[in-house]
């Protein structure tokens, strides 16, 4: 058996660098949103990032009223309610590789929207970057 010329074996290994570092963004809307304007994010326990916070300020800068904690202290009047799920992982820094969210009616759970960033690289972008580019793409700013 011939063994594989070096420029193929070059080609493959370029790719798989490539491939390895691709960041997958996406956010869709099931209905539009522009009747939501008081949006509550329902704070995770075990998030140590604050990533709740972002969340809050980044919709605020869009114009929504936004606040966050325990489902349990959600203001009566909210219009809808974001959940959200992050996966850190740890190489020689800290770095967020998953963040998925979901946007939900108040009181009968329906969905509204998702969104979901993926980067399986160390090179990834902040946190405040990653929320501000999903929520911007549900809430285009006028």
């Amino acid at each position: 058996m011939k063994p594989f010329p070096a420029v193929f074996r070059a080609a493959v290994l370029a790719s798989v660098v490539l491939l390895a570092g691709c960041t997958q963004v996406s956010a869709r809307k099931i209905i539009p949103l522009d009747a939501f304007q008081r949006i509550y994010v329902e704070q995770r326990r075990s998030d140590n990032h604050h990533l709740d916070e972002l969340f809050v300020a980044e919709l605020k800068r869009l114009g929504k009223e936004a606040a966050s904690g325990p489902l349990t202290m959600m203001p009566e009047k909210t219009d809808a309610v974001l959940t959200y799920d992050a996966r850190w992982e740890w190489d020689f820094k800290t770095y967020l590789i998953e963040l998925t969210f979901e946007l939900h009616t108040t009181h009968s759970k329906k969905k509204l929207a998702d969104a979901r960033y993926y980067q399986p690289s160390i090179r990834t972008k902040e946190p405040p970057e990653i929320i501000r580019q999903l929520l911007v793409d549900l809430w285009p700013k006028p």
